[in-house]
């Protein structure tokens, strides 16, 4: 029995073995090639991380990478993944000429929001698009290696503002709208951009959020920019530039680019597989958020992967991703254009006007793949809907989380109150190698509370302190070999310190993620226990928060919550503080703290109750909707929190700064 108490998980799902899929399609033909006889998912994973090698230059044909010059080396094996090596030496490509490979009236994309109805826009307007962009980017003086930066929210116009500067070979780096102004400065300032695209206003919650006024504040702490573009996406809000210098409309920067009233064609500057297309950051809670840059090739390889062989997309498929530009979901979500298929942009509150928008926007679009958080998916079910009775929802075959940890609760809500018969995928992965370890997998089932499998090529184990393999038990989750979506460096980090430090520090020479986890070898599963930096270790016993939260957020009473350590002084000892929201209309009293110590002590263990449970009126979320507890656990000790503006409601983390109950610790 693992810690969780659960040595059985229950079968949620099945799949339909055809040997159709394009995994099963690739599978033959590595068989064939290499004299092999993989017949199970099992087999085929370790074949493809024994022979990693092999595998991604398969990958490379399979999905069908468009370049300009082959690579005479696809990695030097003799590197182990600590010392980064470069994959496919000597290629040349373009991101933006693999992603608009599909010139038709296939649609595109599909726009949609708050307060707004559905336009569509096919791939050959989109290209067309995309064209005008670039032109005015181009005049402009944006060229290789530049940074185009934008604070934008879900529109069709950040995907063409991105597609654009990566058809440059310019980098691209986005925040969303809802960032506050350090919390922007706090990234933008670290890589100087030429230009910055932003917006007039957005929707959200039932409000218009003017912007123009934090745009100015931003402005001023970017001396290097050379154009400020604003969309005026909220047609009855200001568009008053006249505080903001070197700035424009949308329409006025694209006008700059036609020639005799045309647009030239788009033209795709040919780079080096390692060259950089993203900027990503780390969620800076705790200091200066750290400025990852991800290439070309490895970010297009690995999604590829992902949207193709993992997810098995065609041009029939069409998905619906709930993120923000802010979150690396977005720029995954994006390169599913690639594979014909279409997405579906929403910007606003997916509760407004009512809790069952995005429902609506399945049945009426005919999404096939929706994509969410495991806290949307608790909210539906907080809220009693029930989608499986008032939607149709003929066209979903899967629904995928990531964020958090999906708990069983979730599995069964889905199953019994949406749809029984599709592939629920919790995926895992992250900012850092802005894609997946793990998640969905046709050929195998789906487990209750587990990730299906790790994905192909990704050799994931799970350590304990000492750098050993364990199953069933607690412990870190690594990676032990190269895979193409690791950070090609850090931005401002010449020597590789602080690359280094972030992800192999722990254990010598192998990858260690920053999260914990439990593997369950009869299943393939994982079952993901939150962030490594949140592990609790009262009195030498390690376990994630995340276990905490699947017992107490099965409460209905409780609406939220949040599990730290507090430390002594002398950082020698810790004790466990569980904080609970209560859910409106229930009370926080002796008889609640009762019976979550029982519920944990029988699902988990003794050793997992809390030492102190307490109420709280609001817990710290970033951004994009992930839990910070070591924002927590630092104002729980007397520190500042120097980046709140990373956090949706830095007032929070004010709650839990000298609680009278917690001090004399």
């Amino acid at each position: 029995m693992n810690e969780t108490g659960d040595s059985n998980p229950r079968v949620m799902w099945e799949p339909e073995l055809t040997g159709d899929t394009k995994m099963d399609k690739l599978r033959a033909i590595i068989n064939q090639k290499y004299n092999q006889k993989i017949s199970s998912y099992k087999e085929f994973h370790e074949w493809s991380c024994d022979n990693y090698k092999e595998f991604w230059e398969e990958v490379w044909h399979f999905v069908d990478v468009k370049h300009s010059e082959e690579y005479d080396e696809v990695i030097d094996t003799t590197k182990s993944i600590a010392d980064i090596p470069e994959w496919f030496h000597g290629s040349r490509l373009n991101f933006t000429e693999n992603v608009l490979r599909f010139d038709d009236d296939h649609v595109a994309i599909y726009s949609a929001g708050e307060g707004q109805g559905i336009k569509e826009i096919t791939f050959r307007q989109l290209k067309q698009s995309v064209a005008q962009y670039a032109a005015a980017m181009r005049k402009l003086g944006i060229q290789k290696g530049d940074r185009v930066a934008a604070a934008l929210g879900e529109f069709r116009e950040t995907v063409e503002a991105m597609l654009a500067a990566a058809s440059l070979g310019a980098i691209w780096s986005s925040t969303s709208p809802d960032f506050g102004v350090l919390g922007v400065l706090d990234r933008f300032s670290q890589i100087t951009p030429k230009l910055i695209f932003s917006v007039n206003a957005v929707h959200y919650n039932g409000k218009v959020h003017n912007h123009l006024e934090k745009l100015a504040q931003v402005v001023q702490g970017l001396p290097d920019l050379q154009q400020v573009v604003v969309v005026p996406f909220v047609t009855e809000a200001s568009m008053d530039l006249s505080k903001i210098p070197n700035s424009c409309t949308l329409d006025d920067f694209l006008s700059t680019g036609t020639e005799n009233g045309k647009v030239p064609p788009l033209k795709y500057e040919q780079v080096p597989f390692n060259h950089p297309l993203f900027i990503m950051y780390s969620s800076g809670t705790t200091g200066a958020p750290k400025c990852m840059v991800h290439s070309v090739g490895g970010t297009l390889l690995k999604h590829l992967e992902e949207h193709i062989i993992q997810s098995d997309m065609g041009r029939e498929d069409i998905m619906l991703y709930y993120t923000t530009v802010g979150w690396m979901m977005w720029n995954w979500m994006v390169t599913v254009l690639a594979t014909g298929s279409a997405i579906v942009v929403y910007d606003g509150s997916p509760l407004i006007p009512h809790a069952n928008i995005l429902w609506d926007l399945i049945d009426k679009i005919g999404v096939t793949i929706l994509g969410t958080s495991a806290k949307w998916i608790a909210v539906m079910e907080e809220k009693g809907l029930k989608p499986g009775l008032t939607h149709n929802l003929k066209s979903l075959k899967m629904i995928m989380s990531t964020g958090s940890p999906l708990t069983p609760q979730n599995y069964e809500y889905v199953y019994r109150d949406i749809k029984k018969e599709l592939l629920l995928a919790s995926i895992s992965g992250g900012t850092d190698i802005i894609a997946c370890f793990m998640g969905q997998n046709w050929t195998v089932p789906v487990y209750s509370g587990e990730v299906q499998t790790s994905h192909l090529g990704c050799a994931m184990k799970s350590y304990d302190e000492s750098g050993k393999p364990v199953y069933r038990l607690s412990g870190e989750l690594v990676c032990t070999k190269p895979f193409p979506s690791m950070p090609v460096y850090f931005w401002n980090d010449p020597q590789g310190l602080k690359y280094k430090k972030a992800y192999f520090s722990v254990y010598p020479g192998i990858w260690a993620h920053g999260d914990y986890c439990q593997i369950n070898p009869d299943t393939g599963g994982i079952v993901m226990l939150g962030r490594s930096d949140g592990v609790l270790n009262p009195s030498g016993v390690r376990f994630g928060s995340a276990e905490i939260y699947s017992i107490v957020e099965g409460f209905k009473e409780i609406q939220d919550s949040v599990c730290v350590a507090q430390r002594k002084g002398d950082n020698s000892e810790e004790r466990v503080v569980l904080f609970v929201r209560m859910a409106p209309g229930s009370d926080f009293n002796e008889e609640v703290v009762k019976r979550i110590k029982t519920c944990i002590r029988l699902h988990l263990s003794a050793r997992h109750i809390p030492a102190v449970i307490l109420p709280t009126t609001d817990i710290p979320y970033t951004i994009n909707g992930k839990k910070v507890e070591v924002a927590v656990r630092r104002a729980l000790m007397g520190l500042d929190v120097p980046q709140k503006g990373a956090l949706r409601n830095p007032e929070a983390i004010d709650l839990y700064h000298e609680i009278p109950e917690l001090q004399g610790y």
